[in-house]
């Protein structure tokens, strides 16, 4: 039985380490925005997922009763195999979770728009009248005009 569940446990870190790696990449890039980051945080996303589920799986390996019957290594290999998958599914909810999170804080720094669209105008206050002058006439030549005065009509 614990041969069984070594071998399983290792392979499906291994694999589910790869695809993660490998398929993740693209969405570090988008987070990150910077390849040679993107690729370094891989790394060390997948360094630090080999030691959680590595660990976990040596810590769930012991068993406090012997077993004696085939169908009772059956129901402790799925349950420990089944936890280990349970862990693996955690550890990339998180994962994708926190960088999700902040990919959303790092565009709405850069975001040249509100983030929630406007629900009406404010309203426009007139404009005083008063002690405030008329705007001066405007000088120097007028659209529409050429240099002999006006433009011809038809």
């Amino acid at each position: 039985m614990y041969v069984i569940y070594l071998a399983v446990s290792v392979g499906l870190t291994i694999w589910v380490a790869r695809a993660l790696s490998r398929n993740g990449q693209v969405f570090l890039e988008e987070v990150f925005a910077d390849e040679r980051l993107a690729r370094a945080v891989n790394s060390l996303l997948v360094v630090g997922f080999y030691l959680l589920n590595l660990g976990y799986v040596t810590v769930a390996m012991k068993h406090p009763e012997p077993v004696l019957s085939t169908s009772q290594a059956m129901e402790e290999l799925s349950l420990k195999i089944g936890l280990v998958l349970l862990v693996l599914g955690a550890l990339h909810f998180f994962n994708v979770f926190a960088l999700g999170r902040y990919r959303r804080n790092r565009l709405r720094q850069f975001a040249t728009h509100p983030p929630v669209a406007p629900i009406g105008r404010l309203p426009m206050q007139p404009a005083p009248h008063g002690p405030y002058p008329a705007a001066p006439p405007p000088t120097g030549p007028q659209p529409g005009t050429g240099p002999t005065g006006p433009a011809p009509t038809r």
